[in-house]
């Protein structure tokens, strides 16, 4: 059983750092050919695909967000953990992170694990 689980402040200020991880339980994050995401879903909206980290490293980011994101990955913890820069409200939501294959790196709807979720505030 897979099992990947969020973690990270929950209130950050305007202009600052978002940091999160997902630890992952039950695969390894270098198992060919899944990927692990980050997917919010800010209040009263949908879900909303922010960026991937493929088995092999490979980074992908919602166009959107690229310039103010980053993706990495610790092997030997398993785990992967997301940046987002220069955080303003819009960027309050609750962040998930789940498991896709790389065809459908970006597409959520085909993720088959996913974290319970954690809420992300920003507010001053």
């Amino acid at each position: 059983q897979v099992q990947l689980q969020e973690s990270g402040p929950g209130l950050v200020k305007p202009s600052q750092m978002l940091s999160l991880t997902c630890n992952v339980s039950g695969d390894s994050i270098t198992t060919k050919y899944y990927v692990w995401s980050w997917v919010r879903q800010p209040p009263e909206k949908g879900l909303e695909w922010v960026g991937t980290i493929a088995y092999d490293g490979a980074t992908y980011y919602r166009p959107s967000l690229s310039g103010r994101t980053s993706i990495s990955r610790d092997t030997i913890k398993n785990q992967f953990s997301l940046q987002l820069s220069s955080v303003t409200p819009e960027d309050t939501a609750v962040y998930f992170c789940a498991r896709g294959t790389k065809e459908y790196y970006n597409d959520y709807d085909k993720y088959d694990y996913w974290g319970q979720g954690t809420q992300v505030t920003v507010a001053s």
